[in-house]
């Protein structure tokens, strides 16, 4: 329940939001795994990965499946980026691991390349946890270390800027 101000009488109204029953049919329409993606199941390995302000929960199973990022497949959700599936299987393929793990990830903040980043690097950190004798060949590769570039903040009264300084007066 909301209160809402009416524009002409001042008055406060009390809104009242109903949601409609859905059928079965519309609630796996919404449901946010898409169909046709195999989720994989079983026991994992997790980490974290992070880029700028992006940030990647990155689950390693043993099982079969696909790679899902955010309930979508892998290839589908990153189909912006160009060589986007090289990528996330490089730390894979270092570690002579490609087609012995799948990969679940839910990524949120920044843009799309920095999310690609964030899931590589939580890759990279679950290969370590399962097997520490990963660590030097994703070290060399760079891909254990975690880019903290990020926009600047905004500070106030500098015009709406991180750097802006205000004009001043000529005379």
């Amino acid at each position: 329940m909301a209160l809402k101000l009416g524009k002409k009488q001042n008055k406060v109204k009390k809104v009242i939001k109903k949601t409609a029953a859905a059928s079965p049919a519309q609630r796996d329409s919404r449901s946010k795994v898409d169909a046709g993606v195999t989720m994989p199941t079983g026991e994992f390995t997790e980490a974290i990965g992070r880029r700028k302000v992006a940030t990647a929960r990155v689950r390693l199973y043993e099982s079969a499946g696909d790679f899902v990022v955010n309930g979508k497949l892998a290839g589908e959700y990153f189909r912006s980026l160009a060589g986007a599936s090289q990528r996330y299987s490089e730390p894979f393929e270092l570690t002579n691991t490609k087609g012995k793990y799948v990969f679940t990830a839910k990524v949120e903040g920044s843009g799309i390349s920095a999310q690609l980043e964030a899931v590589i690097h939580g890759i990279a950190r679950a290969l370590v946890k399962l097997n520490p004798e990963n660590r030097p060949f994703l070290k060399e590769a760079g891909m254990l270390t975690r880019d903290p570039r990020m926009k600047e903040t905004r500070k106030p009264g500098r015009g709406g800027k991180a750097r802006r300084k205000r004009q001043s007066p000529k005379r």
